[in-house]
Formats: structure tokens, C-alpha cells, sequence
């Protein structure tokens, strides 16, 4: 079984979650709008989600971006952007399940970038929290970080993220072991960095 969640993965959506303020007026109706998804998700837990993000500059800088970069490490640390960690357990990593899906990208013809030490930010973060608003010591169940480069020219094409979304599709589908994955797509759906409407 495969499913999927897509989500804006705007810090402040974590900061809601960490700071008890998912019932106030502001935040309520986007909260009260995952409530169907994260009960199913509830019902359906995965065995591993992989989860197609951007990172923000806390773990990869503009000194080295690759377009496309799988996990395989064992675990990730939850990185500080500048105010401290987000207080969320470490994200346990899947390595068989991401040296598949990296070998069977490059036979795909993608030149995959692998990192066997990551630290991650909100883009990975806050949508495990929407989908586990309350994971205790440990999420629910193994990830695999896929980054896409989208801070710095040239960006992959869209034609070009969908031709991997494919492939990445192929890539569970084969691998030998019988799980439930989950992939998580996620990004900046609809927020303004400054400005009247940033945060919105």
C-alpha cells in the first residue's frame, strides 16, 4: 500500500504545534482541516515515509546544492535555524530502503547526491508533525529525506521533478520487501518570505 500527503511546511506551522496554539482563532481552521487526514493517517501508519522537501540552508549550503539528494543515514538530527531545535524526537532513517531507492534512481538516469549525515529543518519536520501532531519519544515509523534544490538558479524544470516523482514511484514499487510507504510532498504552497501576507 502507498499513500501520499501534501502540505506547506511553513515553520510556523511547527511553532503552533510547539507552542499549544492549534485551537486559537488564527490557526484553528488550518488545523481543523487536517483533522480527516491525520485520522486516516492514524488508521494507516507506514512503515517509512519519504518525504520530498526543500531545505532551507541549515544543512546544505550554497557552497555545494545538488538538484536532486537522498538520505541513508541511519538517523538525522533536527537542525537549530537559529532559535534552537524544534523539540521533536531525532528522525530515525531507513538505509536499506534509501540504498534502493538510489540505486534504482541512477539506473533511472539520475544522478542522485547521497548523504550519509543530514541534519533537517522544518521542511521535514513540520509535515511529520501534521501528519504525527503527537510522536512522543519516537515518529511513528523510519524516513527517507529526498531534497530537491529550490534556492538556488538553476532549478530543476517541473518536467524534470515529475520525470523523478516517476521514478521514485518505480523505486518503491521494486523494492523487494513487503511495507506500506508513505510519501509526503511538501513546499512552500502559497507563503510570502516578507511582506503583508507573510506567514499566510
Amino acid at each position: 500500500m502507498i499513500w501520499g500527503l501534501a502540505t506547506s511546511h511553513v515553520p510556523s506551522i511547527g511553532a503552533a504545534m510547539d507552542h499549544q496554539k492549534t485551537d486559537d482563532p488564527y490557526w484553528k481552521p488550518l488545523f481543523d482541516g487536517y483533522a480527516p487526514a491525520r485520522e486516516w493517517m492514524a488508521r494507516h501508519t507506514p512503515d517509512v515515509a519519504v518525504v520530498v522537501y526543500n531545505d532551507h540552508a541549515n544543512a546544505v549550503d550554497m557552497s555545494v546544492t545538488p538538484t536532486f539528494a537522498i538520505g541513508a543515514a541511519a538517523s538525522y538530527e533536527v537542525a537549530d535555524e537559529g532559535w534552537g531545535s524544534r523539540p521533536v524526537p531525532i528522525v530515525v532513517g531507513a538505509p536499506e530502503f534509501s540504498d534502493h531507492l538510489v540505486e534504482s534512481l541512477v539506473d533511472s538516469s539520475f544522478d542522485i547526491t547521497v548523504f550519509q549525515d543530514l541534519a533537517v529543518d522544518h521542511g521535514l519536520t513540520v509535515p511529520l508533525s501534521v501528519y504525527c501532531p503527537d510522536p512522543g519519544e519516537s515518529w511513528p515509523c523510519t524516513v527517507v529525506p529526498v531534497l530537491v534544490n529550490v534556492i538556488q538558479y538553476p532549478q530543476p524544470t517541473a518536467a524534470r521533478c515529475l520525470a523523478l516523482g516517476k521514478a521514485l514511484g518505480e523505486a518503491i514499487r521494486s523494492f523487494p520487501e513487503d511495507l506500506k510507504v508513505a510519501v509526503f510532498g511538501t513546499g512552500g504552497m502559497s507563503h510570502q518570505l516578507a511582506g503583508a501576507r507573510a506567514g499566510l
